[in-house]
């Protein structure tokens, strides 16, 4: 579980130059400038280029969950048996959606997070500007010895955590603890979002041992930092970030349990 690597995962945080060329290049980043931390290791680059999702479980009903947080395959919410045929998922899933009717439901501050997230990759993707610096979800990923940790907060208080054992859980309005840890790691973000920018590739692979990745959903696209551990307390950004993570995480293990 992420509590048990606060003291000794961190965060480097990376500028989508320097992540680009991290990701070419499978080198540790060496000299920190605007935007970026010393020592921050390269993404694990099996599929940053593939064009197909990243699969880090071993069960596909898990690398389902997983991809569905990043809200950036619109086909994936398509073959969602829960997905609902009324609106707004009549309008975001349309094969030629309304751009007004993506507008809408984009801009609209009581909409579902995902909800607006997919809206807003629909709008740029038929080409119309979005404003920038919307942060509507923070995923933190912490490969661990039996897999990969996934725990991810949107700003409408949702929370969704998948185990390195394989459990899954869901947090849909509550409880109460959940729901305003989730808000306030998105607003412990908001510095490190106005740091860095969007990634402009394919969406990488699940990083490596060793590694922690903050992915974080924009309205102007996906941004996301990866670090070594023993960064993190170093780390003004990125420290408050993945502390808030490990708080919001026990409270997940907590309410699961009962």
């Amino acid at each position: 579980m992420l509590k048990n690597l606060l003291a000794k995962v961190g965060l480097g945080v990376a500028s989508n130059d320097a992540r680009r060329a991290a990701a070419a290049q499978h080198h540790d980043a060496t000299a920190p400038g605007p935007g970026a931390a010393a020592g921050a290791h390269p993404p694990n680059a099996a599929s940053d280029r593939s064009g197909s999702a990243p699969q880090p479980y071993t069960e596909p009903h898990l690398n389902f969950l997983y991809n569905l947080l990043f809200c950036d395959d619109v086909e994936l919410f398509r073959r969602n048996g829960d997905a609902p045929a009324d609106e707004p998922w009549r309008t975001l899933l349309a094969a030629e959606p309304s751009p007004a009717g993506l507008r809408r439901i984009a801009d609209d501050p009581h909409a579902e997070s995902r909800v607006r997230a997919l809206a807003f990759r629909r709008l740029r993707e038929i080409g119309y500007e979005v404003p920038a610096k919307i942060l509507l979800g923070a995923i933190v990923e912490v490969p661990l010895e039996r897999g990969l940790d996934t725990l991810a907060a949107f700003s409408d208080g949702r929370v969704r955590y998948i185990n390195q054992t394989g459990a899954a859980s869901i947090f849909e309005g509550g409880p109460a603890v959940v729901e305003t840890l989730a808000r306030e790691l998105i607003v412990a973000a908001l510095p490190l979002v106005q740091r860095i920018g969007p990634w402009d590739g394919a969406r990488l692979a699940a990083p490596p041992r060793g590694a922690v990745r903050l992915s974080f959903l924009v309205s102007d696209g996906l941004y996301f930092g990866q670090g070594s551990f023993a960064q993190l307390e170093k780390d003004a950004l990125g420290g408050p970030v993945l502390a808030k993570a490990g708080e919001l995480l026990q409270a997940v293990a907590a309410a699961a349990t009962r």
